[in-house]
């Protein structure tokens, strides 16, 4: 009689986008470690801080030297992955590269090339394992107003929440970036998943951990994380950012502004 074939370890690769639930995401997986010890590996930014800056500095210089760094830095996080031979899973946003909106970037256009350099590197690493690429997507205008908040939280842009949405409508078009994922990496899974189809207490957490056949009712939802500040606070962040505050007493009044109640 023939053995059993063993299955293939898999490597789930949940690389964004940002703002589409992503932070709900890597906090479940936080909160239920223990009880996903048996199945997975979880890796999350902090276990992968070079490789994440990595992506994020060829997002901007697009340069042979930082494609190249990715590719380093992927095959040192997966050394003896095939030897130990257990499911991966890994998640952070920051592996697409930088925020469109953030440092001259309009859209996730350096992602499928990120994405490439992944794959291959991990290919190189652990040639058995079946590599699945995981993408949490969102409709348009919810997802350029919840850009634009962030952008409003983190940085002293002036724009309103129109005038921001009308210069970055082309970063919107997320399914499009997937398909250029898939094309850029034809022999590996993609999967696009839209964060208003998620319905179920673990949100888009669900049909990743679906991928890897893991019973998911036994796991601890978390609320959503990261969530947009009520309406008066949002009007008060644009107010500090259009005001002649110098950098340094703007940075002190913004961090005041995130402790108050509105």
């Amino acid at each position: 009689m023939a053995a059993e074939r063993t299955p293939a370890m898999r490597i789930i690769i949940h690389a964004g986008f940002h703002k589409t639930g992503t932070t709900t995401v890597q906090k479940t997986l936080r909160a239920n470690r223990e009880a996903l010890r048996p199945h997975c590996r979880i890796i999350l930014r902090p276990g992968m801080v070079a490789l994440c800056e990595a992506a994020r500095a060829y997002s901007i210089s697009r340069s042979q030297t930082d494609l190249a760094m990715i590719q380093y830095e992927a095959a040192a996080l997966a050394d003896g992955w095939a030897a130990r031979g257990k499911d991966i899973v890994i998640s952070s946003e920051d592996l697409a590269g930088h925020m469109p909106g953030r440092r001259g970037l309009t859209s996730y256009d350096a992602t499928p090339r990120i994405m490439k350099a992944l794959v291959q590197s991990f290919a190189t690493a652990a040639p058995d394992a079946q590599q699945v690429l995981y993408f949490t997507t969102r409709a348009a205008a919810p997802w350029l107003r919840s850009c634009y908040v962030q952008h409003l939280r983190a940085t002293r842009i002036t724009q309103d929440a129109d005038e921001y949405a009308t210069d970055m409508a082309g970063s919107a078009n997320l399914d499009q970036i997937v398909a250029q994922v898939a094309e850029a990496v034809p022999d590996i899974q993609v999967i696009a998943q839209p964060l208003e189809a998620c319905n179920t207490p673990l949100g888009p957490l669900a049909p990743l951990l679906d991928i890897l056949h893991i019973d998911t009712s036994t796991l601890t939802p978390r609320a959503p994380d990261n969530t947009a500040p009520p309406q008066g606070k949002i009007d008060a962040m644009l107010a500090m950012n259009r005001s002649a505050l110098s950098d340094a007493d703007w940075r002190v009044a913004k961090d005041t502004l995130k402790r108050e109640d509105f």
